[in-house]
């Protein structure tokens, strides 16, 4: 049978305004802690006021006489929470709460109040007393490796080719914690109907929050419903499942009542993950004429005293340009925090500071022009797995930046460029991020009422997910975009991937495709047997579906039937079709292909030393990450990565207090983010090359790219201005001066 043909001019490609913006501007979409329920309690918990130690006693004798209070929970009341296997859902925090009296750091859940009110239940829990055997945490901000170094890749002799080099440089970097803080807070609303679970959840995956809820409860997972309507931001902190959504869901149990626990914001900077501190030494040598001979990146991640994240810095390394000898090392360093977890980027973020900004030195090292050098290094294929790549347009991205913004009129020497007395900075960074898909299903109904719902159990994390994927069933049936309906964020629908990775969409394209074309399938089936005098005698291998229309091969679109009517002869109120997509690691051509998407940076930064003010003032960004489904949502996502760039490289750092483990800056006031005041003129494009070995329509993710090299444009910009070079971040302006 001929499939629809995909409309690629008129709907993948269109900058759509988000489907779901109407739901959110007038306050109709439903976050977790939006969630009211009858007879609902609240739950708070108790947090440990050290950094090491252990747990002696627990008093609640007063709070629990307090009023609203139902229940005070503890290791002794709380029931079993069960750990899960290596083998499991992923899960950051693999010690359940409550699971032993050690405490390993600030924040630590050692009890959970819950009572009829938020306020019952707050002051009871800071009235809890607790008994500590106190020592003294490390928390130190210098790492130091556990053991030893690890080998990420390696090719030819790196050390050897150093040694005899003329031209090296050699650098240590250091990124600082950072901790998530999206405007919604962590939360659950657990509901226990005596036998089946209802989780509302902040989550960016619902399907691995499910499996992973329903095994530390102990419980099958059909027993188990997740649900995230909308998700207000997560950058990586709400990827995996966290303490607080045990706690409520066993007070649920417990009580046989709705549990809402939402999180402070304080609570966010100890118990549900953080972006570890880093410390990068990379080594580079290179030709008089600026080939790299050498390539070594050796770095070190902070970790848990139990929990281990990698913080894979070293995850562009191996391709990102070419070099014969290269080795990328990577080593942990435990500390008395709370569990480190992804952060937009994980891995290559960090870790292209660290490489970028090396770049940046090695070309003043050689006298040469910062895109001049990355250009001569350019590689043929991925030299780490030896393998081609499925679409790789880096040069173009440079070349391209270069032009939109101005490059020609740099002088090289720092502090030359000036402009209304300020003195200007130019600076760029190469980025890339990896491309992957993960496997998913989706239904797509075409209704007897005109209209189309397609469904998968994947989650909007704010980014657009439904608005793209109402364009993928609109280019898979020929419907207006207005006539989709899109169902997510509930675990009764067809499995989907996470929203993570930058992943969801690229993963999502097949199984909505392949959806799509089943359910017109199905309704030329229906309309080849359903007496309309239209279709008398035809096969359903005769008839097409254009537009919402069926009609015969031979004859225009006008000639046929609205498809509402074909399911009404028929007596339907629906057909339904249905997709799947296996994950780019069990697809053979995906795996013969080195999937990653690519960028350039340029940033413009004024200093006026008279005052110490730096500022951001412009950033050009050229990003190849295939076919962009939607440039308005996507230009969005690039631009919130840019401003997220500027907080790491102009101002975030958690701090720690050396005495207690306790995040000193636990508070917005405190801890320092990019805000609309500080957001610069940003112009983003797009190149369009679409990627077919990902998927059909060739697109690839763009959540993370738009932050990776962000922060070493910025610091090489601002070497440009002040001659200082900054490979300790964020920027402190009294280095500056």
């Amino acid at each position: 049978m001929t499939h629809p043909v995909l409309q690629p001019e008129a709907v993948i490609g269109g900058a759509f305004t988000r489907v779901e913006g109407p739901q959110k501007v007038t306050g109709e979409a439903r976050y977790t802690s939006d969630r009211c329920l009858p007879g609902m309690l609240y739950a708070v918990p108790v947090c440990a006021t050290i950094g090491r130690g252990r747990l002696r006693a627990l008093d609640a004798t007063q709070a629990s006489r307090m009023p609203g209070v139902r229940r005070i929970y503890t290791r002794a009341n709380i029931g079993t929470f069960h750990r899960l296997p290596e083998d499991g859902p992923q899960i950051d925090e693999r010690r359940p709460p409550f699971e032993d009296d050690v405490i390993r750091y600030y924040g630590q859940y050692v009890a959970v109040v819950a009572a009829d009110t938020l306020e019952q239940a707050t002051a009871a829990a800071a009235a809890v007393r607790a008994d500590y055997e106190a020592q003294p945490p490390d928390v130190e901000e210098t790492l130091s490796p556990d053991g030893e170094q690890a080998v990420d890749t390696r090719r030819g002799d790196a050390a050897a080719a150093f040694a005899a080099a003329d031209i090296k440089i050699d650098h240590t970097y250091t990124t600082p914690a950072e901790t998530h803080n999206p405007i919604e807070l962590h939360a659950t609303v657990a509901v226990y109907d005596g036998q089946d679970f209802t989780l509302y959840e902040t989550t960016q995956a619902i399907g691995n929050q499910r499996a992973a809820m329903a095994q530390m409860l102990g419980v099958p997972a059909e027993q188990v419903r997740v649900v995230t309507e909308h998700l207000g931001s997560g950058f990586g902190g709400k990827l995996w499942t966290w303490g607080h959504s045990l706690l409520a869901a066993a007070a649920s149990r417990d009580l046989r009542r709705p549990v809402k626990l939402v999180l402070s914001r304080r609570m966010m900077f100890h118990t549900v993950g953080h972006r570890g501190s880093t410390q990068q030494r990379v080594r580079l040598s290179a030709t008089p004429e600026g080939r790299l001979t050498s390539l070594q990146h050796d770095y070190l991640f902070q970790v848990a005293q139990e929990e281990y994240h990698k913080e894979n810095c070293g995850e562009a390394s191996g391709f990102l340009y070419s070099t014969p000898n290269l080795r990328v090392a990577y080593a942990s360093s435990r500390r008395h925090v709370g569990p480190t977890t992804s952060m937009r980027g994980p891995g290559a973020v960090p870790g292209l500071f660290a490489i970028e900004s090396a770049m940046d030195e090695l070309a003043i090292e050689l006298g040469v022009d910062p895109v001049e050098l990355r250009l001569r290094n350019e590689p043929e294929m991925d030299e780490a797995d030896e393998i081609p790549f499925s679409s790789r347009h880096l040069r173009e991205c440079l070349v391209q930046g270069a032009e939109r913004f101005g490059w020609a009129r740099r002088t090289p020497q720092a502090g030359s460029m000036r402009r209304s007395g300020d003195i200007l900075g130019w600076g760029m960074a190469a980025c890339s991020w990896m491309a992957k898909r993960l496997a998913a299903q989706a239904s797509l109904e075409l209704r007897a009422d005109g209209r189309a719902r397609v469904a998968s159990a994947t989650q909007d994390i704010g980014t657009g997910t439904y608005t793209v994927i109402a364009q993928m069933a609109a280019a898979a049936t020929g419907l207006p975009l207005a006539r989709i309906d899109v169902a997510l964020g509930d675990t009764r629908l067809p499995p989907g991937p996470l929203s993570g990775g930058s992943m969801a969409t690229g993963s999502l394209v097949p199984a909505v495709l392949a959806a799509g074309r089943d359910a017109i399938r199905q309704l030329l089936a229906c309309a080849a047997r359903c007496g309309l005098p239209a279709f008398a005698g035809q096969p359903a291998e005769a008839l097409r579906f254009t537009g919402g229309r069926i009609h015969r091969a031979d004859l225009p679109a006008s000639a046929g039937v609205p498809y509402e009517a074909v399911l009404q002869a028929a007596g339907l109120v629906h057909v339904t079709g249905h997709g799947q997509a296996a994950a780019s690691d069990a697809d053979e051509r995906a795996k013969q292909h080195s999937l990653h998407s690519f960028g350039a940076h340029f940033v413009e930064v004024a200093w006026q030393p008279a005052m110490a003010r730096l500022r951001v003032e412009r950033v050009v960004t050229v990003i190849d990450a295939g076919k962009i489904i939607n440039p308005r949502t996507g230009r969005n996502q690039i631009e919130g990565a840019i401003v997220m760039g500027l907080g790491m490289a102009l101002l975030e750092e958690t701090l720690y207090d050396a005495r207690s483990g306790a995040p000193v800056n636990s508070n917005l006031a405190d801890y320092m983010m990019a805000t609309h005041a500080d957001a610069p003129d940003i112009d983003v494009h797009f190149l369009d090359y679409p990627d077919p070995v990902l998927n059909e329509l060739g697109a690839r993710g763009i959540g993370e790219i738009g932050l990776a090299g962000i922060a070493a444009a910025i610091t090489s910009a601002v070497h440009h201005a002040t001659g200082v070079r900054i490979r300790e971040l964020p920027i402190k302006l009294e280095k500056l001066m």
